[in-house]
């Protein structure tokens, strides 16, 4: 089987894992209703699954660590499965928020055993394209599944939403057993051994980078419904359209950003990456007046999103020796606290009385930090193999 098939099974995990935490945002009305609470209340599914997504990465270190990574993802991805079949059938809000948290637990896991798999099925020097074909699966949810997901929940039922999920999670389990071949445990350092990975300065600045770059990206991307209806005046019923736009970013955003980095520095990549997603919300915050300049500039930013994603994760497995699984599952950790981080700030400029285009502003801050740490990381680890 060529090596390149063998990489699908991973796009698949990838693009339900996306379903899964993404879809919640659309669908979030609908499942507050059922649950009796109100939608602020609701927002704990969004909060629970990140928790999750935290958790699991721990799990991961404790009890991965020494296993073949192909059984490895199949406990990852039979966890997945079975936590969206039983949501489709939760009853009460506190048993809803417990199956997010175990539905996130295999998630960030997912994308740091896979990046390693998927590094390890890679030709020669294609190690960064083989991450990105990965994600693409997270990006291409993005553009059609999330909105599907969110179509069915309102003109069907939320349940149907995560039931169809669950079921999609049998064809990712078959597919992994059928395409991706044995693959032996990584070298087993002990518990301890995969934290001392951070004794490293390297791995610190990576993670510091992926939270100022996302966090920085989520200040704006949080509240991008709102900016394009008031302040870019686009019509509420387009705004569906636009999403599929962002989506699309994302998708281009994903390949390229692998395909350039296993030609030039990955590091390099990402720290470009990053200051064209700064000079974008700059500019996205004096001229998000112009529908048709915002919405470019959306389809920029979110592919600087995803650009940075296979190149950052490659990075943290390389400067990871002997705790790879931690460093791997580190990114998607990162991923998710500059989301959270990123909406918190971004917030705070509307909390005060100001546009939402202001909340490009300290987008911008965190995005150029995120340049900047990327630069240094480069020019203190990377450029002297050059």
């Amino acid at each position: 089987m060529r090596k390149s098939a063998c990489l699908l099974p991973l796009a698949l995990g990838t693009f339900g894992l996306g379903l899964t935490e993404y879809v919640m945002m659309g669908i979030l009305p609908d499942t507050a209703k059922a649950m009796g609470v109100s939608i602020p209340a609701a927002g704990n599914f969004i909060s629970f699954y990140a928790l999750g997504v935290v958790f699991g990465s721990i799990l991961l270190v404790i009890f991965g660590r020494s296993k073949p990574l192909k059984s490895v993802l199949l406990v990852l991805v039979s966890v997945f499965t079975i936590a969206n079949l039983l949501t489709a059938f939760a009853n009460n809000y506190f048993v809803f928020c417990l199956l997010r948290f175990i539905a996130g637990l295999p998630h960030g896991a997912f994308f740091g055993v896979g990046a390693i798999v998927a590094d390890k099925l890679a030709d020669r020097g294609k190690g960064n394209q083989a991450v990105a074909t990965m994600v693409s699966g997270m990006t291409i949810s993005n553009l059609a599944g999330i909105p599907l997901g969110t179509f069915i929940s309102h003109n069907f039922s939320w349940r149907l939403t995560f039931l169809l999920v669950g079921l999609f999670g049998f064809f990712v389990l078959y597919s992994i057993i059928r395409m991706i071949p044995h693959i032996s445990p990584l070298p087993d350092t002990g518990f301890r051994g995969q934290f001392r990975i951070f004794k490293s300065l390297a791995p610190w600045l990576l993670i510091a980078a992926v939270i100022m770059g996302n966090g920085g990206i989520f200040c704006w991307y949080s509240y991008i419904n709102p900016l394009l209806v008031k302040v870019s005046h686009i019509a509420p019923q387009y705004v569906s359209l636009m999403m599929i736009l962002a989506g699309a970013g994302m998708c281009v955003g994903n390949f390229y950003g692998g395909k350039l980095s296993d030609k030039f520095s990955p590091s390099i990549v990402a720290g470009i990456t990053q200051l064209i997603a700064c000079i974008a919300l700059v500019l996205i915050f004096f001229f998000s007046s112009n529908a048709f300049v915002s919405v470019f500039l959306m389809c920029v930013c979110t592919a600087c999103l995803f650009a940075v994603s296979a190149p950052q994760q490659l990075l943290l497995i390389k400067n990871a020796k002997g705790g790879e699984m931690l460093g791997a599952s580190c990114s998607q950790i990162s991923f998710n606290l500059g989301n959270a981080i990123g909406a918190y700030v971004g917030g705070l400029p509307i909390e005060h009385g100001l546009g939402y285009n202001y909340t490009a502003f300290p987008g911008a801050v965190f995005a150029f930090i995120g340049f900047a740490i990327l630069f240094y990381f480069y020019k203190r680890y990377e450029y002297k193999r050059l």
